[in-house]
């Protein structure tokens, strides 16, 4: 299990370079207006999502997450989530942020979307670099974007 946090930043080249040097590591993908970064210890995955106006000032949280292994893992999760009377959104297959994912989302009473996901596919656009800037607009429908 890996804990993930994704950040909206309207300064996203200044944040890549904020998180390298925090964390003293190189991104593991990036993409025009996104960047993943494995952290090892503590086991992290955080993602920054390039975003024109963040609706909540500099470094609005986009939403958490919880990476688990397996697609089963993932079903296991909305299963036991759905019996506990949480309201779940699912996903199967879903192409979010340059991966392949399945994920089940739920929102806490404070508004915070969770998601439990597994990457099938680490990277279903390799020939896309950096190059190409987005208009602002995030990656993926449900603003989603870790790996």
């Amino acid at each position: 299990m890996k804990v993930h946090v994704a950040l909206n930043t309207p300064r996203f080249d200044e944040s890549v370079r904020f998180y390298r040097t925090f964390l003293g590591l190189d991104p593991v993908k990036l993409k025009p207006g996104y960047a993943k970064f494995d952290v090892a210890e503590p086991e992290l995955n955080l993602t920054l999502n390039a975003s024109a106006d963040t609706g909540a000032g500099a470094g609005a949280l986009n939403h958490l997450g919880i990476q688990v292994s397996s697609t089963a893992a993932v079903k296991e999760a909305a299963d036991r989530l759905k019996h506990e009377g949480l309201a779940t959104f699912e996903e199967e297959n879903t192409d979010c942020c340059y991966a392949l994912q399945d994920k089940v989302w739920v929102t806490d009473p404070n508004g915070y979307r969770w998601e439990v996901f597994v990457v099938k596919v680490g990277d279903t656009q390799p020939e896309l670099t950096t190059a190409v800037r987005p208009a602002g607009e995030a990656c993926c429908a449900t603003t989603c974007c870790h790996d």
